[in-house]
């Protein structure tokens, strides 16, 4: 048994076909299917059995796969311990972030970083939280930066900031001469949305839920306009169809629309989100994600609180709180 063929069926479970994951190992099919046999061999079992053209994987394979990624893990999390003795900040640092921070966040964070860990290469997507918890647990990213609450076993997490939400209208709309806009005045609005699998929807949802009881009673909810980002979402108001809510740092995110978009701020209220830098807890490289917090918090964060570096016992108790918070203005 060798840490090649654990990858080899590791790589199978996910992929789901020989031949991706042949690809994602780097290796030929064959050669693949050959280290895959010699470990069903050695072990006396059968791991994958083809039914339909269609590959499953069996009930004992699927434990010993299990048994195989937390193998894989710990060979990583010995290779990282190795590092520590050279430098903590060479090896490249992978970053999540949900799709209403990434865009806006990471073009002042990469100089950032740069600036303050040059030998520190800094890998980038953007995912839903669901994904990026489950990429994290697999140990595929470092690190990810989600919006609270986020309680998730095995894994800590740090306030960074609190971000305040404001309003984008039309720069026709008639409450584009107020000075501030109240949630009653919402009501009769078509408000713009993200699709159901961004955790931003479900806070615009609670913080005005008066705009969306009506709709959810006669089941009109699902004819509501849905973007798939923010960036679409933006265009969609700024042609006319309707009024939403963004996180202020996305707010001034494409200024040469600011002639036809108005921001406001709510009246009444200060309706924010809190955004938190989750990692493992047996990840190693500890050095790496203090950094990696720091770097977040001298960011420019569009009038974003920042929140000041807490002691573990601090922020378990804070990611177990509120998503949405109003705060009198």
């Amino acid at each position: 048994m060798t840490l090649t063929e654990l990858r080899y069926i590791v790589a199978v479970a996910k992929e789901k076909q020989f031949c991706k994951a042949a690809k994602a190992c780097y290796v030929s099919q064959p050669t693949l299917s050959l280290g895959i046999k010699k470990l069903e061999e050695e072990l006396g079992v059968v791991l994958f059995e083809r039914k339909h053209q269609e590959l499953v994987i069996t009930p004992v394979g699927r434990k010993i796969v299990e048994q195989a990624e937390r193998v894989l893990k710990e060979v990583k999390a010995i290779k990282e311990l190795a590092q520590l003795d050279q430098d903590p900040l060479s090896e490249p640092l992978k970053l999540g972030a949900i799709h209403t921070v990434g865009p806006y966040l990471f073009p002042d964070l990469l100089p950032v970083v740069q600036e303050n860990a040059p030998k520190l290469p800094l890998l980038v997507e953007e995912n839903y939280t669901s994904e990026l918890t489950r990429k994290l647990k697999n140990g595929d990213i470092d690190a990810a930066l989600v919006s609270l609450p986020y309680d998730e076993p095995g894994i800590d997490a740090e306030i960074l900031y609190e971000e305040p939400f404001v309003i984008l209208v039309p720069s026709s709309h008639p409450l584009a001469i107020s000075d501030s806009i109240s949630v009653k005045q919402l009501v009769k609005e078509s408000i713009l949305l993200l699709g159901p699998q961004h955790c931003f929807r479900d806070q615009v949802m609670a913080l005005c839920q008066e705009c969306f009881r009506d709709k959810a009673a006669t089941d009109d909810i699902h004819n509501t306009f849905e973007g798939s980002s923010l960036e679409t979402i933006r265009f969609m108001v700024a042609g006319g169809v309707g009024v939403t809510i963004v996180p202020r740092l996305a707010a001034c995110a494409d200024r040469y629309a600011q002639r036809l978009i108005a921001i406001k701020h709510f009246s009444g209220i200060s309706p924010s989100r809190k955004i938190a830098l989750a990692w493992r807890k047996n990840f190693t490289r500890m050095e790496a994600i203090n950094m990696l917090a720091q770097c977040i918090r001298d960011c420019s964060l569009g009038g974003a609180k920042v929140h000041k570096s807490k002691t573990q016992k601090s922020f378990v108790a804070a990611i177990s709180g509120t998503a949405l918070e109003h705060h009198p203005m």
